[in-house]
Parts: C-alpha cells; sequence; structure tokens
C-alpha cells in the first residue's frame, strides 16, 4: 500500500523538524523520514547551544540573514513555548594586540546585519564586566544566548504532531524517483521498503543530505556540493564557572576557535576545536586537553590543570575543503536543479540551531 502525502521531510534534526513544523501548519500533510531511533540525535545534539547574534557572516549571506531572523523567531517561539533559554550575552575577545583591529571589523559586521547592540570594550572595561578574563580588547554581543536544544526540539515536535505531521524514526531514507508532479520514496530497512508518495521532497538529512541527494533520480551529480567531515569536541570544566557570560575568541578561517559557553543548569564548557576527519566517529580523546589548556589560557590563564574533563563531540557538514574560504548555507530550489517540489540543504553548520525556523519559512516559501 502507498501513501500518499503532501510533503516528506527527510531527516529529523533540528531544521528538518522546524520544517516539518512548518508545512504542518500550514495544512499540508506531512512524513518525517529519520535513520535513528531519536529525534535530533546528530549534529543537533551535538553543539555550544548557542543563539547566535549574526555578526560572524556577511550581510548578503544566507547564514547572516537566516542567523538574524532565526533568532528573532526563536526566542519569540520560546517564550511562547516555555522552552528554556537565556540571554547571558557574549564577549568576544581579542587575546593579543593584533587582534584588536578584527574586532572593529566584527562590530561593523554585526551594525550592517542588523545584530542587535554589540559594543567595543577597552581591556579594562571587559575585566570589569568578567574579572578572570585577560584580553587586549572585547565585542559585548548583547543579543547572544544559550537554548536547551532537546526541550526546543521536542516542543517543535509536539508543534507539528499536533498539527498532524507523523515523524517514522529507524526508517532510512532509500530512494526517490521524480515522476512528474511527484515523487516515489522507498524507505526502511529490509526487503520490503514503505512506498510513500508527495508533490515535495525535502532533503534536510545534515551529515547525510548528499548520498540522499545521490539517490534521488534526475538530481544532477555536478549540484551537489563534496561534504568534508570537521570533527569539534568538548571538554567541561570542574569545579567554579569563571565567567556570566559566553567567551570567545576571535574567529578563524576555519572555525570560531575554543570558546567558553555555559549550558541552561550554569556549568561550563570549553569547545570545540576542529579536526578534519574522514568518518563520522563521537569519542573523544582525551589527549586532546593538552591543546585546550593552551588555547583557552590566552583568555582564561588561571585555568587549572586537571580541570577538563571529556564531555562530547560534534560533527561539522562542511562544504568547503580545508583551507578554503567559509562557505554559505545551500538551499537548493527548483530553480537550481529544475525539479519541482525539490529543496535540498547543504552544509547547515552553525548557525543552523539558530536559524531553524527562518530556514523553515525559506523552504515553505520556496517550494509554493
Amino acid at each position: 500500500m502507498v501513501q500518499e502525502v503532501d510533503c516528506i521531510v527527510i531527516g529529523a534534526g533540528v531544521v528538518g523538524i522546524a520544517i516539518a513544523r512548518q508545512f504542518a501548519l500550514a495544512k499540508q500533510t506531512v512524513v518525517v523520514l529519520e535513520a535513528a531511533d531519536t529525534v535530533g540525535s546528530g549534529t543537533s545534539s551535538r553543539s555550544s547551544e548557542v543563539i547566535h547574534a549574526g555578526l560572524y557572516h556577511p550581510k548578503s549571506s544566507l547564514k547572516a540573514q537566516l542567523c538574524v531572523r532565526g533568532r528573532r523567531l526563536l526566542t519569540q517561539y520560546c517564550q511562547e513555548k516555555r522552552v528554556p533559554y537565556k540571554e547571558v550575552g557574549k564577549l568576544i575577545v581579542a587575546t593579543a594586540p593584533d587582534e584588536v583591529p578584527m574586532l572593529h571589523d566584527l562590530h561593523a559586521r554585526a551594525v550592517a546585519n542588523g545584530a542587535g547592540t554589540v559594543e567595543f570594550l577597552s581591556a579594562a572595561e571587559a575585566q570589569q564586566l568578567e574579572p578572570a578574563l585577560r584580553c587586549s580588547g572585547a565585542l559585548h554581543v548583547h543579543g547572544t544566548g544559550i537554548v536547551d536544544s532537546r526541550a526546543l526540539m521536542l516542543a517543535m515536535q509536539a508543534d507539528a504532531e499536533a498539527a498532524g505531521a507523523t515523524f517514522v524514526l529507524r526508517t532510512p531514507f532509500r530512494l526517490g524517483r521524480a515522476m512528474g508532479t511527484r515523487f516515489e520514496v522507498q524507505a526502511g530497512v529490509g526487503k520490503t521498503p514503505t512506498v510513500l508518495r508527495s508533490y515535495n521532497l525535502v532533503n534536510a538529512a545534515g551529515l547525510n543530505a548528499q548520498s540522499v541527494a545521490e539517490r534521488i533520480t534526475r538530481m544532477q551529480a555536478s549540484l551537489v556540493p563534496k561534504r568534508y567531515l570537521n570533527k569539534g569536541v568538548y571538554f567541561a570544566l570542574s569545579g567554579a564557572t569563571p565567567f556570566s557570560r559566553l567567551v570567545y575568541p576571535t574567529p578563524r578561517s576555519d572555525g570560531l576557535g575554543i570558546h567558553f559557553t555555559l549550558d541552561m543548569a550554569g556549568k561550563g564548557r570549553f569547545g570545540p576545536d576542529d579536526a578534519w576527519v574522514e568518518e563520522v566517529d563521537y569519542t573523544v580523546d582525551p589527549a586532546r586537553a593538552k591543546d585546550f589548556y593552551t588555547a583557552v589560557r590566552r583568555y582564561y590563564p588561571d585555568l587549572k590543570d586537571g580541570t577538563l574533563k571529556p564531555a562530547f563531540a560534534g560533527i561539522r557538514p562542511k562544504i568547503q575543503a580545508p583551507g578554503a574560504p567559509a562557505a554559505d548555507f545551500v538551499i537548493q530550489g527548483r530553480a537550481q536543479h529544475g525539479i519541482r517540489g525539490l529543496v535540498n540543504l547543504f552544509g547547515i553548520e552553525s548557525p543552523g540551531l539558530t536559524a531553524a525556523l527562518a530556514i523553515a519559512g525559506e523552504v515553505v516559501t520556496m517550494v509554493k
């Protein structure tokens, strides 16, 4: 028996859930296919859980536009649904005098992007806010926050299901056939797949988005960007928490650097670092703590030996090669690949959590 629906979403990470919710609220019948045995078990649950203000990316980029829009939508949603979140603020710090000009560049970008209140602080002013901090200057980003990502995903899933969406777990995508105005999708394990038909097909498979796209008929291989895996690990801080705000070093070409974040319980952690890897592997090598101590002591010199404990790891689904300039989000619709009703999402890394609700609006508008 073939089930007929309006939309199939592949992947139940935070972005896939947000998209399913948006379709369901628009009175569309939706099925979400997820290979894992729970929602949000991949990239979405392995992050710093930061609500970004939107100052790291060029104004013209999707990352900047969807982050700024997404932050407003996300904080409003958390207030309405009582999802735990806090606007704790963030200090981006220059750990040496030659990094100070970068703070001025980031400030100018924050103003251009509409990232909210961002102030330049001298070293003394920054230390007055955070006495344990050592720096040559800082940006105080007031609108940055933290969110309970698990609670957020469960709230959005509940919304989607209340509006009629169905989440099917332990059911990996196998094949998608584009047939005129419809798609026929095979999913599941075993010899007899589950078969569904839909008018719209959204590939929000995160780390597996490329392999999903390659199994959709008529999808041109040349339009599927190569996937590069970048692993980041986190170490939890034992003992007293030194900062009341998030603390980030100035960004690098391949990431935001090893930063300090808080969870909703007020516990501190440092990370992520970055390493280019060939396979998805979430183990944390305790030996990597050595590099953490060196990096963190550039802005928190009082970090004591033995206080960093392995926490967890995440994998960034990057679409640029090591050493290449940072790539923007890729949201492909019919205008790019010529297939009616198909949307592919590639390279949805940070700030994907912040931008999730804005990305969902973009996708639903695109298929309409």
